[in-house]
C-alpha cells in the first residue's frame, strides 16, 4: 500500500473517518476527503504528487473550456486527449520506445530510468473520461475543483481502481447519506478484501515467486503447472481483494461504486470471462475506444478489427512489456474467434458436459494467458508454458522443492481460493434470503461474526508478515 498497512489501519483511516464526521456539509467533507487523498498518495512519493495534482489541473481546465463557450471543441478535446496519453507514454512506456528503438536500429539509446508513479493508469484514465463525457455534454462539466481533485484522487480507489466514471458518482459527491448499517457492510467488504489480499493472495504468490524463479534444469511439469495456477489465484484475490476493499471504504464515505469483479473464473468462454474480469476497465475501453472506433456496427471484420485493437490497448494498458501486448492479443484473438463460431462456446451452454467443456477450456486459456501476463521475458513465458506440456521428469532436487513448496498453509489456502473463486457464498446467501426472515438474519449474523474472525487473522499476519504490494499498484 501507499501507506503500511498498520498505519493505515490505526491511524490514517480512524482519523479522517472520525473527521468526516465531526464536520457539518458535505462541501466540507468533500474537501476533507480530496486534501486526505492528497496526503494518502503523498505519503509514497510526494513527488509524483505535483503530477498527479497537474493532471487534475489540466483535466478541469479543459473541462471548463468544453463546457463553456469554446467554439473548438473538438480540437480542444484531442489536445486533452493527448495530454494525458503524453503524461502516460512519458513516465510509463519511454524506456520501453527507447529499448525497442535500440533493438530494432541498433543504436545505443540510454534509457531515461523514470520511476512508475502509482497508479498512473488509473488516475489518467479517470481524467481523460471526464473530459470526453464533457466534451459529449456540456452539463457533465464542474466548476467545482475541489469535486473534481476528490473524483479523480479518492483514496480507496485511486492507487488500482476501480475506474470510475464522473457521470456514476458526481450526484453522490452532491448528496448522499452514510447510515450505521452502510458503515458495518462497508467495514466487512474492506475486511474480506483485506483477508483476500493477506491470507490467499500472498500465500499464493509465495510460491508463484518461487516457480517463476527457477531455471530451466529445475523446471518440471507439476512446478510449472504449481506456479501457474498459484499466479493465476494470486492475482485474482490480489485485484478483487482491492476492489473489495475500494467498495467497503466507499460505502463507509456513502459513496456506492460498481463492481469489478463478477467471479470471472466460473465463466464459459473468453468474453463470459471480460464480462466478470475488471469489469470497469472493459466498460471504460468499450464507451471510449470500442463504440468510437465501430464498435460491432460496420460488419464482421470491423468488429473484429476493433476487438483486436482493444485487446491490444488493453495489454500495453498494464504496462511497458510485450508480455503484456501478448498477453492482450492472446485474449482479443480468443474473443474474435468466439465471435465467428470456431471456438462454438455459445453451443457448449447447450448442456451440462458442453459448459463443463468451455469451464475447461477457458480456464486453461485463463492461465495461459497469465503465465505470459507474470513473466518476466518472453523467454521466461515459454519456459514454465513448455514445461507444463513437456517437462515430465522428476529429479530428487524437484520432488524435494515440490515438498517444500506444497506445505500445509499453501494447501489450505489454495482449497479456500478454489472455492472462493466460485460463487459459492452467493449460493448460500440466496438459499438464506428465500428460506425467510430468519434464515436472513442467520445469515447476516453469521457472516459479520466470520468476518470479525477474519479480522483477527489479518491482523494476526500483518504482525509477522512482510510488505508485499498489491500488484496493480505497478499499473
Amino acid at each position: 500500500m501507499v501507506f503500511s498497512s498498520a498505519i493505515f489501519l490505526f491511524v490514517f483511516f480512524p482519523l479522517v473517518f472520525g473527521t468526516y464526521h465531526l464536520i457539518p456539509g458535505m462541501k466540507a467533507k468533500n474537501l476533507l476527503l480530496a486534501i486526505a487523498s492528497v496526503i494518502f498518495y503523498a505519503f509514497g512519493n510526494p513527488a509524483y504528487t505535483l503530477l498527479l495534482l497537474a493532471s487534475v489541473v489540466c483535466n478541469y481546465a479543459f473541462g471548463c473550456i468544453l463546457s463553456g463557450g469554446f467554439s473548438r471543441r473538438r480540437a480542444a478535446l484531442a489536445a486533452a486527449v493527448v495530454l494525458n496519453v503524453g503524461f502516460l507514454c512519458v513516465f510509463k512506456y519511454l524506456d520501453f520506445f527507447i529499448e525497442n528503438i535500440n533493438a530494432v536500429t541498433g543504436l545505443g539509446l540510454p534509457l531515461v530510468g523514470i520511476a512508475l508513479p502509482v497508479g498512473i493508469s488509473f488516475y489518467t484514465f479517470q481524467g481523460m473520461s471526464y473530459v470526453i463525457d464533457v466534451y459529449r455534454d456540456r452539463q457533465m462539466g464542474s466548476r467545482s475543483f475541489s469535486k473534481l481533485l476528490l473524483y479523480i484522487s479518492f483514496f480507496p480507489q485511486l492507487v488500482a481502481g476501480p475506474i470510475i466514471k464522473f457521470h456514476d458518482i458526481s450526484p453522490q459527491l452532491d448528496r448522499r447519506v452514510c447510515t450505521m448499517e452502510d458503515t458495518a457492510l462497508g467495514l466487512r467488504r474492506f475486511i474480506v478484501g483485506l483477508g483476500k489480499k493477506l491470507l490467499i493472495a500472498n500465500t499464493m504468490g509465495y510460491t508463484a515467486d518461487a516457480v517463476f524463479a527457477l531455471g530451466e534444469s529445475d523446471m518440471n511439469a507439476a512446478l510449472a503447472w504449481t506456479g501457474a495456477i498459484c499466479y493465476t489465484l494470486q492475482i485474482y484475490f490480489d485485484f478483487s481483494g482491492y476492489s473489495d476493499m475500494a467498495l467497503g471504504l466507499g460505502r463507509i464515505f456513502g459513496l456506492r461504486f460498481a463492481e469489478n469483479f463478477r467471479y470471472p473464473y466460473a465463466a464459459c468462454g473468453i468474453r463470459d470471462f471480460w464480462k466478470g474480469w475488471h469489469i470497469s476497465l472493459t466498460s471504460w475501453f468499450r464507451e471510449y475506444l470500442y463504440i468510437p472506433l465501430g464498435g460491432n456496427r460496420k460488419g464482421r471484420l470491423r468488429t473484429s478489427l476493433n476487438k483486436l485493437i482493444v485487446f491490444f490497448t488493453t495489454g500495453i494498458w498494464h504496462g511497458a512489456n510485450w508480455t503484456f501486448v501478448i498477453w492482450g492479443m492472446w485474449h482479443g484473438l480468443l474473443s474474435v474467434l468466439e465471435d465467428m463460431k470456431i471456438i462454438p462456446v455459445d453451443k457448449w451452454k447447450g448442456s451440462f458436459l458442453g459448459r463443463a467443456a468451455g469451464h475447461v477450456y477457458t480456464m486453461l486459456a485463463v492461465i495461459l494467458g497469465f503465465v505470459v501476463f507474470r513473466a518476466d521475458t518472453l523467454s521466461q513465458a515459454w519456459l514454465v508454458i513448455s514445461n507444463m506440456f513437456t517437462g515430465f521428469t522428476m529429479t530428487a532436487q524437484q520432488q524435494i522443492l515440490t515438498h517444500q513448496l506444497c506445505y500445509p498453509l499453501f494447501l489450505f489456502g489454495m482449497a479456500g481460493a478454489f472455492v472462493l473463486s466460485l460463487p459459492v457464498l452467493p449460493f448460500f446467501r440466496e438459499k438464506a434470503e428465500k428460506s425467510g426472515q430468519t434464515g436472513r438474519k442467520l445469515f447476516e449474523g453469521a457472516s459479520f461474526v466470520l468476518g470479525a474472525c477474519l479480522f483477527v487473522l489479518c491482523l494476526l499476519n500483518l504482525s509477522s508478515a512482510t510488505y508485499n504490494p498489491f500488484i496493480y499498484f505497478r499499473f
